[in-house]
Parts: structure tokens; C-alpha cells; sequence
């Protein structure tokens, strides 16, 4: 009997736990807070269900309420302190940013993919602004932009398909974009870069690599980021062979530490 019990209540604790991840993670990609309705709305569930989410959420202190509106708690500090800290994944790639962005005079940027986004790691701005800010942690299409597109080269076609279906339900494309329109822009396998004008944000151009992986599929990019109006296309994959470089590099350290 007991047996029994708990192979019920298995499936439903998962799916309570699934869905106040979707919640949590919902709420990082707004920009400012959030009403119920519309995070409820954005993620398909009820109002209902959402607002028990919230609450729980609210009292692990991962969400905070102003105003009727939600947005991220302050026990999300504590976490993100430990990984920029400990993590070998910023720690070894700030001096390596530093060092590609001085010689470029790029702005030089690590992502990682999580899931069908990418999340940015760190950055070192370059000398010529970009004209926006994009703080750590930032959730972003593998859809548009250099450093997105180049995650998705060597995926399988399931993958890419499930990357296309998520890219709509999170509105970053169209309602019509499938897999088709996908495959359209992930780079050849032979590509060892992948340049970007205009795509993700206006004005902006970009060159980005993947970091080489002793585990199979690559799960980080290597970009350097500029104005149009100030670096050309040819000016940009000139420096191709010092991305490409910083990413060995950078690959080489992460695989000495334990990651």
C-alpha cells in the first residue's frame, strides 16, 4: 500500500517541482516586475496555481512582491556570489576577456546555453560603446546573434526542433518560425565562426566561436561585440584567429580544473 502511495504522489511532486522552476525562471526574464496575471498568462497556467507557486516561492525569499508585482529575491544574491566565485567557468575567463578585449579594443563576452537560451557569463566592454547594457546572468535567444546561433551548429535535429518550439513559447520569434526557419541560420558544421549584423540589437556586429569540449556537444561561445559604425565587417574577422585562439586557450584552463 505504501509502495503504491508513493509512486502516485511521485508524478505530481515533479510536476509541482517543474513548475515552480518554469515560474522562477520566468521571472528572470523580466526586465521590470511583473503582475500575476501576466506571468500566469506568459507561462500558460492559472492564476491560481501561479499565485501558490509565487507564494512559496516568496517565502524561500527567491521572489519578492512591490506593489502587486513580482520580481527576483534577494536569496538569489547569495547563489549567484558562490558560482561567480567558485566557478572555474568565470573565474578562468575574466583575465582571458580582459586580455582579448585589450587587443581588439572589442568588447569581448562569455555565454553559456541553458536550455534553448543562453545566459551570459561575463564581459569586458570594449572602448567603444555598444549603447546598452547586458548585466551577468541575462537570459538571451540561441536564436539570433553570433554567440546564440554558434551554440546551436551541432545539435541534432530533435534539439533544434525543441529549440524552435521553446523560442516561440517565449516569444522571442514569431508565431510561424519552426524548424525549417531554425536550420536556416545554424552555421555549417564546418563554420569555425559565425558573424552576426544587426540581429539580436541594432547597430551592433559580432564574431563568435565555440569553446572546444572534451564532452561531446559545445555548451559555451566566445563573441566579440562592436558598433557597426565603427568596426566593418573585414576589420571584425581579421580577428577571427584571436577568438579562436582565446577559446583553446580558455577550453585548456577549464579542462585542467575540475568542470
Amino acid at each position: 500500500m505504501v509502495e503504491k502511495l508513493h509512486k502516485s504522489e511521485a508524478p505530481n511532486g515533479m510536476r509541482s517541482l517543474s513548475r515552480a522552476i518554469a515560474v522562477f525562471e520566468q521571472i528572470q526574464r523580466y526586465e521590470h516586475p511583473q503582475r500575476l496575471n501576466t506571468i500566469a498568462a506568459d507561462l500558460g497556467m492559472s492564476s491560481p496555481t501561479t499565485l501558490r507557486i509565487l507564494r512559496v516561492l516568496q517565502e524561500a525569499g527567491l521572489v519578492s512582491q512591490i506593489d502587486k508585482s513580482y520580481r527576483l529575491g534577494p536569496a538569489v544574491l547569495p547563489a549567484a556570489r558562490v558560482f561567480l566565485e567558485n566557478d572555474p567557468l568565470p573565474r578562468v575567463a575574466k583575465p582571458i576577456l580582459q586580455q582579448l578585449s585589450r587587443a581588439t579594443r572589442l568588447t569581448a563576452s562569455l555565454y553559456t546555453r541553458l536550455g534553448s537560451e543562453r545566459v551570459l557569463v561575463e564581459r569586458v566592454v570594449g572602448e567603444s560603446s555598444l549603447g546598452y547594457d547586458l548585466p551577468q546572468g541575462r537570459r538571451l535567444p540561441l536564436t539570433a546573434g553570433a554567440a546564440g546561433r554558434i551554440l546551436l551548429r551541432d545539435l541534432p535535429t530533435d534539439a533544434l526542433a525543441l529549440v524552435a518550439d521553446e523560442s516561440r513559447r517565449l516569444r522571442y520569434e514569431a508565431e510561424d518560425f519552426d524548424l525549417t526557419a531554425l536550420q536556416a541560420r545554424v552555421p555549417s558544421r564546418d563554420d569555425r565562426y559565425t558573424i552576426s549584423e544587426d540581429e539580436r540589437a541594432l547597430g551592433i556586429i559580432s564574431i563568435a566561436t565555440l569553446l572546444p569540449s572534451r564532452l561531446g556537444t559545445a555548451t559555451e561561445s566566445l563573441s566579440l561585440t562592436g558598433p557597426i559604425h565603427t568596426v566593418a565587417r573585414g576589420e571584425l574577422e581579421a580577428h577571427a584567429p584571436e577568438l579562436l585562439h582565446a577559446a583553446r586557450r580558455m577550453s585548456e584552463l577549464l579542462a585542467s580544473s575540475v568542470y
